[in-house]
């Protein structure tokens, strides 16, 4: 599953975990994506990934 959305393009993002005693390794912060069928702007129902905020925010329609 590719995790990015198909509104926005919001994808994985990198980061750095940090131990108590300020250590860091690299870690990965993975995007809320859901399947869903959405209408597309030509109005064509389409089915993708989309983010969580894109939901929420309804930047898209859902069918």
């Amino acid at each position: 599953m590719s995790r990015v959305c198909s509104i926005c393009g919001k994808g994985q993002a990198s980061g750095n975990n940090v131990s108590h005693s300020n250590r860091k390794t690299r870690r990965s912060f993975k995007v809320n994506v859901q399947k869903v069928s959405y209408k597309a702007e030509d109005g064509k129902i389409t089915n993708g990934y989309v983010c969580a905020r894109c939901l929420k925010s309804e930047k898209v329609e859902r069918v």
